[in-house]
């Protein structure tokens, strides 16, 4: 899926948005250690890529975002921790 640019930079008041609008067009966003997060597996991605291209323009960049975005899903408790056989972030316990 190509990241179209619409030279608007997403303010870090709108993770929350951004977050939920990822999750209402399908996909199980979540942190990826404090260093990373992925928008949902490759099947989910591809079927809402009509909505992620709508997503991309109301948030535009978000890259410069990422810290945050990561911080955020953890507090929700959305996140895995690398390694063998992580699970689902959904095995957590409560948000921190």
């Amino acid at each position: 899926m190509e990241k179209r640019e619409s030279g608007r930079l997403m303010l870090e008041s709108e993770i929350p948005a951004f977050v939920d609008a990822v999750i209402e067009a399908g996909c199980d966003i979540c942190a990826i250690g404090h260093d990373a997060y992925v928008l949902g597996d490759l099947e989910e991605m591809d079927a809402a890529a009509d909505k992620f291209d709508r997503i991309n323009e109301v948030f535009g960049d978000r890259d410069f975002l990422l810290p945050k975005i990561v911080a955020y899903l953890r507090s929700l408790g959305r996140y895995l921790e690398p390694g063998p056989s992580p699970g689902h972030w959904s095995d957590n316990k409560k948000a921190h």
